[in-house]
């Protein structure tokens, strides 16, 4: 592999850094957006029971809420109804704020997707690059400068570093698209599923 890297030349660098990156955002988001980690086992049961608790007239401390807010990237959202509850706010007052904290919300679970998106249109420009670099390697030899064949080496060495950047940036760049794609099928059914919680909740403590 080390013997590949430097006969493709100095382009193959970008190449080789844009992909530790996007793997590694890959790896962050597939964990970060696992149902699991937005929704933890038991955190939406005592986000309802509290919410019971509040409907039924009782005081719930706001330490309570507050951990409830910890708990996961989605909870905030969910702590959110039960704080407006507590606060005696209104059925418009409340969802302008709750639309912030959506925002907030959806803004973690989006993070980083921009630049997996970038990477993957950038990387096949990045190998056309380095393709155009093997290509001037090539013409601009000092045989076919002189008018000259250029030597069997630097003939050899040039198709090498166009075909390898061009190969390596297709390489990098369709993985990207297709995991920045399912990457963002995840996230929006996170956002589909807290919606619909957080308007369970909301329709519990401020019925119409």
């Amino acid at each position: 592999m080390y013997t590949i890297l430097l006969t493709a030349g100095w382009p193959i660098w970008p190449l080789l850094i844009i992909s530790i990156i996007g793997l590694a955002i890959v790896i962050e988001r597939t964990w970060y957006l696992r149902k699991i980690q937005v929704f933890p086992s038991g955190s939406l049961e005592i986000a309802f029971t509290l919410a019971s608790q509040l409907e039924s007239g009782k005081t719930v401390p706001t330490s309570e809420i507050d951990r409830l807010a910890r708990l996961s990237p989605a909870m905030p959202l969910l702590a959110g109804v039960l704080q407006e509850k507590i606060a005696g706010a209104s059925n418009e007052a409340a969802l302008e704020e709750l639309q912030a904290i959506a925002q907030s919300t959806w803004h973690k679970l989006e993070r980083y997707l921009g630049a997996l998106a970038t990477i993957a249109t950038v990387a096949p420009l990045l190998g056309l690059f380095g393709t155009v670099v093997g290509m001037i390697e090539i013409f601009g030899s000092q045989g076919a400068i002189n008018g000259g064949a250029a030597s069997p080496q630097q003939l050899a060495h040039g198709i090498s570093v166009a075909l390898y950047n061009t190969a390596f940036g297709l390489l990098i760049a369709i993985p990207a698209l297709a995991a920045w794609r399912g990457l963002r099928a995840m996230a929006n059914q996170r956002q589909r599923e807290c919606e619909e919680f957080t308007r369970q909740l909301f329709k519990k403590l401020f019925p119409a």
